[in-house]
């Protein structure tokens, strides 16, 4: 395994180009389409304390219809009450922008976040031919505006929300890390006035040159749009790479990859580190010599399955383990006041 560390420092307007998606299988795929509509808050389990929340009350932009799979949610898993550390995650599981390897990136992963004392929120955002890019983008950026604003319910410090993604969700995560706005302070919605802005990234074998033809054994994201003219192709990639709008406002990151993946490319990671590190944004990645792409928190390979640790090493090296003051205060506070009231 190559480790590689950058020191230390810490945006690209989102594009709202159509583009179409044909891909291949990046891994196995939990796809998330249910024919049924859902409800703006639906409890999952009330004895597993999970919920989960349109990321729009009403119906999403460019919603093509009223089904499970034209709604874009989030799915919180909470910490055991008393153990938060202030500490929230996005997490983007992958799927090659065709379904959701919900189970393997999305619910395994949450679950290790809320272990360790972190607020997760598992991401379904559009995908498939439905809905091209930029829309699983836009998914993206308001479920970060989401949970900012509605960071005190969760006891979770605003300046300390991060995005963990995988295979294409990484190309989604790194795309919402180098593509986010301040927020807009004259919107009537309150979401839309945060910052879509993650404060952490974590990328975990991320199809991060999704968007480029010389991707191994992919189709390029716009090859099939016949629409789309080949001259306004070159275009579209170039705005949807985010290696190419690195700047030094990108969030601190934490990468891994495997040098025979075979799926995507090492380098894809490698070139990201690289814009990272040469825009002074404290980056650390992690290259392991074997494993097979979409591995998920490990496929039982005795170095590959070290990286949950490492990433545990990290977070704890930027304090994002430690309780934030602000919000031990409060749920301090919170506590003192139901004592008050239960005498």
């Amino acid at each position: 395994m190559r480790t590689l560390t950058s020191s230390p420092r810490n945006s690209a307007t989102p594009w709202l180009h159509p583009i179409a998606l044909a891909l291949a299988c990046v891994c196995a795929i939990a796809v998330q389409a249910q024919p049924e509509a859902a409800p703006a808050t639906m409890p999952i389990d009330p004895a597993l304390g999970l919920t989960t929340i349109r990321l729009w009350a009403g119906d999403a932009p460019n919603a093509k219809g009223t089904e499970s799979l034209d709604i874009p949610t989030l799915t919180v898993f909470p910490v055991q009450p008393g153990r938060g550390n202030g500490t929230g995650v996005i997490v983007a599981p992958g799927g090659a922008y065709r379904g959701l390897a919900a189970n393997l990136e999305g619910r395994q992963v949450a679950d290790w976040f809320a272990a360790h004392g972190i607020t997760a929120f598992v991401l379904k955002y559009r995908v498939n031919q439905r809905y091209l890019y930029p829309v699983p983008l836009e998914d993206a950026q308001r479920a970060v505006r989401w949970v900012r604003t509605h960071a005190k319910e969760y006891h979770i410090a605003p300046n300390r929300i991060g995005m963990a993604g995988f295979s294409a969700g990484g190309h989604l995560t790194a795309m919402t890390g180098t593509s986010f706005d301040d927020g807009n302070p004259a919107a009537p919605d309150p979401v839309d006035r945060a910052s879509s802005r993650p404060d952490f990234l974590v990328l975990g074998y991320a199809w991060i040159d999704a968007m480029q033809p010389a991707a191994p054994k992919m189709i390029p994201s716009y090859a099939v749009l016949m629409h789309v003219p080949q001259a306004q192709q070159a275009e579209l990639a170039e705005k949807y790479t985010p290696t190419l709008h690195v700047t030094s406002n990108t969030p601190p990151a934490f990468l891994y990859h495997t040098t025979d993946d075979g799926t995507v490319t090492v380098n894809a990671s490698v070139d990201f580190y690289r814009a990272l590190v040469a825009a002074g944004v404290s980056a650390e990645l992690h290259i392991f010599a074997h494993g097979a792409h979409g591995s998920g928190l490990g496929t039982g390979d005795p170095a590959l399955d070290h990286w949950p640790e490492l990433l545990e090493g990290w977070l704890r090296g930027r304090g994002l383990l430690d309780k934030d003051p602000g919000i031990a205060a409060e749920i301090k506070a919170q506590h003192a006041a139901r004592s008050h009231q239960d005498r």
